[in-house]
């Protein structure tokens, strides 16, 4: 087996802490893969589609616009078929999930942070346009959610039988979108997580310190019908969570993944029974230079 092969079949654990007798919160833990989230799996899947219908060859370039961690998923398999990689950052994302892109030997651009993610995209799109390298355009293609059905849906059923809620946060809405459209057929109600500031539900766009989910606008593939509820949450409280899974679990995961767990908590609130499963997308080792586990003692 090489590093290449380890990407799914992540942990999925009992949050012990954070359940009882009558609701049970489980989480995968994607910070297992070899590039530490779970964008390892689109990464995989899209390069190896793109290779497979004659898209890209060997020594093309592939370009993308990500906050850090499709990017990484992206080099391991550009790497992996000899494909050249380009991403387009915003500036504020953390500066770890840049090096690890870099050390990667990814061409990373920054683009500046006022034009969000829309302008990453829209620079990624020229570079495309200019160069004649394969714009993987993570945030539109249908591809997207298909490799999360694909992989974690089935991973998720296959290791618990009777699933009640799935809780998950959407930033391109691939994940949520694909797991969603798996567990539909075993009749699961799926919730999304947003951090104050997207749009998703109510309220207008501004910044939020949770990164990797959040949206300027409706994700193209996001299913309307697919959304049992919206679930706000508040970086205090995503940051909180991620001190206390730390703590009580000694899990150590990002900022996304204590807005995961906060929108279970919300779900488990109105239940009298059931098991809810959420995805903890990555871990706190690629945000330690935004002191993860002091934010809370930082804004106050």
């Amino acid at each position: 087996m090489i590093g290449y092969d380890l990407i799914g079949n992540t942990p999925l654990v009992l949050l012990e802490t954070f359940s009882d007798k009558h609701v049970q919160i489980y989480a995968k833990l994607e910070q297992y893969n070899p590039g530490g989230s779970v964008k390892d799996r689109l990464g995989k899947f899209l390069v190896e589609h793109a290779l497979e219908h004659g898209l890209v060859r060997e020594g093309d370039t592939i370009v993308d616009a990500s906050a850090g961690n499709t990017g990484i998923g992206l080099a391991i398999a550009a790497n992996h078929f000899n494909l050249h990689c380009v991403i387009y950052t915003p500036e504020g994302f953390s500066e770890e999930k840049i090096s690890i892109m870099r050390a990667l030997g990814v061409q990373v651009e920054r683009t500046p942070i006022e034009d969000g993610m829309q302008g990453a995209r829209e620079a990624a799109r020229c570079f495309a346009a200019d160069s004649n390298a394969f714009y993987i355009n993570q945030f539109e293609t249908d591809l997207n959610p298909q490799a999360y059905a694909q992989t974690l849906g089935q991973e998720i059923t296959s290791a618990l039988s009777d699933i009640d809620y799935f809780v998950g946060g959407v930033g391109s809405g691939g994940t949520f979108t694909g797991v969603a459209q798996y567990l539909s057929q075993f009749n699961v109600g799926s919730v999304v997580v947003e951090p104050e500031g997207s749009i998703l539900s109510s309220g207008e766009m501004h910044e939020h310190d949770i990164e990797g989910i959040g949206v300027e606008a409706w994700p193209k593939f996001l299913e309307k019908g697919l959304i049992a509820d919206i679930i706000k949450v508040s970086d205090i409280d995503a940051f909180r969570n991620v001190k206390q899974l730390a703590l009580q679990e000694g899990l150590l995961v990002g900022s996304s993944s204590g807005a995961a767990l906060q929108g279970a908590l919300e779900v488990k609130k109105h239940i009298n029974k059931g098991v809810i499963v959420t995805i903890f997308p990555d871990g706190s080792d690629r945000y330690m230079s935004k002191q993860i586990f002091e934010y809370e003692e930082n804004v106050k």
